[in-house]
């Protein structure tokens, strides 16, 4: 069985107000994207890494030294078609979508999602929701509360049965999904939440860098 990783790298990084793919600035040492790729590079479950990028010069120098990174790819206006560019280049079994900036992703939450789809077809890493959540009126004033017992904040990996995840990406009409179980999901697929870490942030501003060097700095303590 092959399992490719697909990791979407292709954001303009507008709100990191760095002036480039946030995924290229510095994170303990090395770019945003090499400690992203570098997990999926030991996993020994992961067969082949594809990434989608707004910048392939970039990226091939960055990830020259990743034997597994096999395809380099341009992106899409939308992350839907970046994805749906990732996964007309590869090629296998199952694929592990992931987003290039959730550079604290662990090889254990990879496999976890991985044994998940391979039981139930597709699979999500997500974590409970910890804060109250309100409904809304038009006004802006409270109407309710959601019960958080099963509300989850779902990040990724998100991995599916490749062939089939393809069809979704060539069938749909819509190409405004922020991620491929909203995908999924409209096409009547059943996704298995797997237990994720609260670690897991996606790196979006400058205060998520921040925070990011203060874990990889504590996991460097715990070693």
């Amino acid at each position: 069985m092959k399992i490719t990783a697909v990791i979407v790298a292709a954001g303009s990084g507008s709100r990191m107000g760095a002036g480039k793919n946030k995924v290229f600035l510095e994170l303990s040492g090395r770019s945003i994207l090499e400690n992203t790729v570098a997990v999926f590079e030991d996993c020994d479950l992961i067969n082949e890494i594809t990434v989608v990028t707004s910048d392939l010069a970039e990226c091939r120098k960055l990830l020259e030294p990743y034997k597994k990174v096999k395809n380099i790819v341009p992106g899409g206006k939308t992350r839907q078609e970046s994805v749906k560019n990732g996964l007309e280049t590869s090629s296998c079994d199952i694929v592990v979508i992931h987003d290039g900036a959730r550079a604290l992703i662990s090889e254990k939450e990879i496999a976890a999602a991985i044994e998940s789809a391979e039981k139930y077809g597709a699979a999500a890493v997500g974590v409970k929701c910890k804060d109250t959540l309100k409904k809304a009126d038009k006004e802006g004033f409270i109407s309710g509360t959601v019960d958080r017992e099963f509300i989850y904040n779902i990040q990724t990996p998100q991995v599916f049965n490749y062939k089939e995840i393809k069809n979704m990406h060539a069938l749909a009409e819509d190409s405004s999904f922020t991620d491929d179980c909203a995908l999924a999901e409209g096409f009547g697929t059943r996704i298995k939440i797997v237990d994720g870490s609260y670690d897991n942030i996606k790196i979006t501003t400058p205060e998520d860098l921040e925070i990011a060097e203060k874990i990889l700095e504590k996991r460097r303590q715990q070693k």
